[in-house]
C-alpha cells in the first residue's frame, strides 16, 4: 500500500498493491497496522454501501457533534471524489481536492472530521462502500451546497442529479454550523 498525502491536512489518498493472477486479483483495502504507520489508526465503527446512477451527485456533508472521517472506495463505477476543508480557522478552509475513485484503479481515499465529502458518478452507475469512524447521527446531518460559486468546484457535470435536501443546503460563507480547527 502505498499513502499519499496532500495540501490538505489528513486527506489521504491510499493506493492498493494489487496482485493479479490467472484467477483474477487479490488486494488489502484495509489493514490496521499500515494504517497506523501511516497516522490513520482510526477506530471505524460503521460500515456504509451507496448504489446511485449516472449523474447522481451526494454531498456536501458532515456532522458536528459527532464527526466522521471516512474511508471510501467505489467498488462498480467510477465517481469524483470531493474533500471540503471546513474546520473554522483552519490555514486552507474552503479549500478543496478531488479523486477519481473507480474499481479499475482501486484506490481508497480518506477524508478526515472536520471535512465535508460528496462525490458525483461518472459511470452508468457505481457501488459505493465507505468506512465511519463515528456513527450516522439523523440529528446531526449539515452540509455545503455542491455548486457553491466560492468553492468553485469543477464536477465535470452541469446538470448533475440531486436530492432536494442538498440542493436546499447553504453556501459555505452562510453555513451557521461548522467544525473548529
Amino acid at each position: 500500500m502505498k499513502f499519499k498525502s496532500f495540501q490538505l491536512p489528513g486527506v489521504k489518498l491510499v493506493v492498493p498493491d494489487i496482485h493479479h493472477d490467472s484467477r483474477g486479483y487479490f488486494f488489502e483495502s484495509y489493514r490496521y497496522d499500515k494504517f497506523f504507520d501511516k497516522e490513520l489508526s482510526m477506530n471505524f465503527i460503521q460500515d456504509n454501501e451507496v448504489y446511485s446512477s449516472k449523474n447522481v451527485l451526494r454531498g456536501l456533508h458532515y456532522q458536528l457533534k459527532n464527526p466522521q472521517g471516512k474511508l471510501i472506495r467505489c467498488i462498480r463505477g467510477t465517481i469524483l471524489d470531493v474533500a471540503v476543508d471546513i474546520r473554522v480557522d483552519s490555514p486552507t478552509f474552503g479549500k478543496w481536492l478531488s479523486f477519481q475513485l473507480s474499481d479499475k484503479n482501486k484506490n481508497i481515499l480518506y477524508v478526515p472530521e472536520g471535512f465535508a465529502h460528496g462525490y458525483l458518478v461518472k459511470s452508468k452507475n457505481s457501488v459505493v462502500s465507505y468506512k465511519c469512524t463515528n456513527f450516522h447521527d439523523k440529528n446531526d446531518e449539515y452540509g455545503i451546497r455542491w455548486d457553491d460559486l466560492d468553492l468553485k468546484i469543477n464536477w465535470g457535470c452541469t446538470k448533475p442529479i440531486v436530492s432536494d435536501r442538498d440542493r436546499n443546503m447553504p453556501l459555505l460563507k452562510n453555513q451557521k454550523f461548522l467544525p473548529k480547527y
